[in-house]
């Protein structure tokens, strides 16, 4: 497996799908931004600043991956009822909420939204949001994972439920997190079993677009922009790949704003 400690805004070199090959060496030489896809005729509107520099540094998980969630909202134990006060336990750093009867303390932990990114006829597949948040804005089929499933089985449910479609998973895509929501993205390439997809009750439109024609400026989420830049990217290069990051958000920002964030790709493999 190759890691490589790399700050970039987006990029991605890797070897074949579900190939990963161990090295010996790593060389930075070659590495060099990619600039991100900019469907916009606007020039002076970007979808990611470009960086002044490429900074490279060892791989490492970041102690920031943590949940967003806001402890002294939480009021009440949520196993006997009994009021929390707000500290820090022994032997911990972060503020936790603990019950003053039970003495349990709440831990708040990142949700896993897990979903599928399709390929059909050099097209993907989008879904237009019917419910909140960002409703009316295209999305990849994805949502929550639930208890008792893989991410696999979740991301294939998933699709189901947004669009009717019954997919065959061809690999991994991207692990994308965001820390600042409390947040982690598994996102699958997959195909049509069948070439059949309509709306579920999530979304009110279900199409296939081709890569010239993907709406960047109306996607919902930054989670959705990343990865649909990076697989553009991609097919461009004729690689397939599988990337994992950390989109960093701007705290204040709304979840479209696609000038809000920057990507930390940390691997590529």
């Amino acid at each position: 497996m190759m890691v490589k400690g790399i700050q970039l805004q987006l990029c991605g070199f890797v070897t074949q799908r579900w190939n990963l090959k161990p090295i010996t060496s790593l060389s930075f030489s070659s590495l060099s931004p990619i600039s991100y896809p900019n469907p916009n005729p606007n020039p002076s509107l970007k979808l990611l600043p470009t960086p002044r520099t490429t900074r490279f540094a060892p791989f490492r998980a970041s102690s920031s991956l943590q949940s967003s969630g806001n402890v002294r909202s939480i009021k009440f134990c949520q196993w006997c009822g009994g009021s929390t006060k707000h500290d820090i336990p022994d032997g911990e750093e972060k503020l936790r909420a603990i019950c003053t009867l039970c003495g349990r303390i709440a831990y708040q932990n990142p949700k896993m939204v897990v979903g599928c990114l399709i390929e059909h006829d050099n097209k993907v597949l989008l879904c237009k949001r019917n419910i909140q948040p960002s409703h009316g804005l295209w999305t990849l089929p994805a949502g929550y994972l639930e208890i008792g499933e893989s991410a696999l089985e979740g991301a294939v449910r998933e699709t189901m439920e947004e669009a009717n479609a019954d997919v065959e998973i061809i690999s991994p895509f991207a692990q994308l997190d965001i820390p600042l929501i409390g947040q982690t993205y598994m996102i699958f390439l997959a195909k049509l079993k069948k070439p059949h997809f309509s709306p579920g009750p999530e979304s009110s439109e279900c199409q296939l677009f081709s890569l010239d024609d993907i709406p960047f400026n109306s996607l919902s989420f930054s989670s959705m922009v990343v990865t649909l830049s990076l697989y553009v990217e991609d097919i461009k290069a004729g690689k397939p790949k599988f990337h994992y990051g950390t989109i960093k958000k701007r705290p204040g920002t709304s979840p479209s704003d696609i000038r809000a964030y920057t990507l930390d790709h940390h691997m590529h493999t």
